[in-house]
């Protein structure tokens, strides 16, 4: 498998090539967060405070403490070397906004699906989404305060995820472990299409 590196943002020139790449998941799993550690420009965000009557439609359990929400996207850009660069378009995790996804992943090359083992359930809409599209993925286990709650063959097993879909284990508020998903994320691209009879389970 190819190994992707990371270059300290050096400037774009002729013939930079431009990737869009979704990060997905289900309410409060830590797609801005991931979105905000690796993006070289400030992040665009649309967030909004979580009020008392979204507090009766979206689901708080396992994230009491959250205070706003994506109510359109978040917006990022990494430059991985002198020819290639991300933009990071962050979906909306509530079901209410799940009408924009299919506009969003319009021209996407691949997808980062995030789950939070304490609600996992919250990325089984993400997971079918991109599997019925037949858009490539692969699933970052959030670490929530450093805690391993599960190891990937357990969460594999939890969700029934195909076999060919990467899985590994993230903290998505350090840069280094955002930017290491990404590289997983392009590797996994890259062996697909090495084998292009390989896809994704419809």
């Amino acid at each position: 498998m190819a190994s992707v590196g990371f270059d300290p943002a050096p400037q774009a020139t002729l013939g930079t090539s431009a990737l869009k790449v979704l990060v997905a998941g289900g309410f409060g799993v830590g797609k801005t967060t991931l979105v905000g550690s690796v993006s070289e420009i400030p992040p665009l965000r649309t967030e909004e405070v979580l009020s008392t009557v979204s507090g009766g439609v979206d689901d708080l359990v396992g994230v009491e403490a959250k205070t706003t929400t994506t109510v359109a996207l978040d917006f990022g850009r990494i430059t991985l070397n002198e020819s290639l660069i991300l933009y990071l378009f962050g979906t909306p995790g509530q079901e209410r906004f799940w009408f924009m996804w299919d506009e969003l992943a319009m021209g996407a090359l691949g997808a980062v699906v995030i789950a939070d083992t304490r609600r996992l359930d919250g990325c089984f809409a993400a997971v079918d989404f991109f599997e019925r599209r037949q858009i490539p993925f692969i699933l970052a286990v959030n670490n929530f305060h450093g805690q391993q709650m599960y190891t990937v063959d357990e969460v594999r097993d939890a969700i029934d995820l195909d076999p060919v879909v990467p899985i590994l284990l993230c903290d998505v508020r350090e840069r280094e472990s955002s930017k290491g998903v990404l590289a997983n994320l392009l590797e996994h691209l890259i062996a697909l299409a090495a084998q292009p009879h390989a896809r994704h389970r419809p």
